[in-house]
């Protein structure tokens, strides 16, 4: 069936809320406007307020209240309108959320799923537009989700309800218009292990969430100058899944790490320096990294544009990096 990215996710959350009546959904305007990007529209009116709950403009308030509901049995579905909005509930996330089954001596699972838009692309500034999911993908005791595409929008969120511990899922801004076919019987997928999307020889371009169509764009190009890219879709930042990054390079011998947010510090910094720690000696060229300009994203389109990750800037790191074989 003909679906979009955003159709994916509602059928996603209708689908949870029918499987389990522990489900429900909670976030700013998620009931009657149905959701900021219109993820959770119609929903309200098909199972009502106690399973779509409007909550006031307090991060760290209705996340707080998503923790305590999962203490109590619950398996709440929080929505986050933006990655920068997540900031004021950085206590509650990392202090809370992340570290109670510790702390409790494992007494205490926090089953808690929550939803966030990430990336930029669309001219919405500096505050609406940052990637800040390697950030999160730091804290030991969350999981971190990119799903980047129909079958991973439509699956990753039941599989992510039955994880006993706290659950984030990056959703990338430029994605819920993306149209596609997906399968009538489309439905749970795994959120541990990264996938190949286009299997090449001759480079690794590693990625996730809104940058893969840009990198199979730069796949596609570059195999019309000879060069065949392989394109790794990361899926989950956080456990990273090493194997597949590890086999990958070890058949390609070259990198290049693709990642919206800012080189210093970022989940490819982390990459990076995996595949130099375990694959040092099947590398024949140091490991690129196309990320975002480390400024505040700009509003201007042409700005904007010229600060992100582009098909022509990862061609240019791949041909760099293939060249570099002399």
């Amino acid at each position: 069936m003909k679906t979009t990215y955003r159709e994916a996710m509602r059928a996603a959350i209708r689908d949870a809320i029918q499987r389990d009546e522990r489900v429900f959904l909670m976030g700013e305007d998620v009931g009657a406007y149905g959701g900021c990007f219109a993820v959770s529209l119609g929903l309200f009116e098909e199972f009502g307020p106690e399973r779509i709950r409007d909550t006031p403009l307090s991060e760290a308030g209705f996340v707080g209240a998503g923790i305590g509901a999962a203490l109590g049995g619950m398996r709440p579905i929080v929505e986050i309108m933006t990655v920068n909005f997540s900031l004021l509930a950085l206590d509650q996330l990392v202090n809370n959320a992340a570290t109670l089954l510790h702390m409790s001596g494992g007494q205490f699972n926090v089953p808690l799923v929550i939803r966030m838009t990430t990336g930029a692309g669309r001219q919405l500034g500096a505050q609406h537009s940052h990637s800040l999911e390697g950030w999160l993908a730091h804290i030991p005791g969350l999981r971190i989700l990119t799903p980047a595409t129909l079958e991973d929008a439509r699956g990753m969120l039941w599989t992510a309800l039955q994880d006993p511990d706290p659950v984030l899922i990056f959703e990338h801004g430029t994605l819920y218009n993306v149209a596609g076919d997906l399968a009538d019987d489309a439905g749970p997928v795994d959120i541990s292990t990264a996938a190949v999307r286009r299997p090449g020889a001759d480079i690794s371009l590693i990625t996730y969430g809104g940058t893969l169509p840009a990198v199979l764009d730069a796949a596609t190009q570059l195999a019309g100058e000879g060069i065949d890219a392989e394109v790794l879709d990361l899926r989950v930042l956080r456990p990273l899944d090493d194997a597949a990054v590890l086999g990958s390079v070890a058949k390609t011998h070259r990198a290049v790490v693709v990642d919206e947010g800012w080189r210093s510090g970022s989940i490819s910094a982390e990459l990076s320096a995996r595949i130099t720690e375990n694959a040092f000696f099947d590398l024949d060229a140091p490991v690129g990294r196309v990320c975002s300009a480390e400024v505040p994203l700009p509003y201007a389109k042409h700005l904007e544009l010229a600060a992100l990750p582009t098909t022509e800037r990862i061609v240019a790191a791949a041909r760099e990096a293939v060249g570099a074989r002399g």
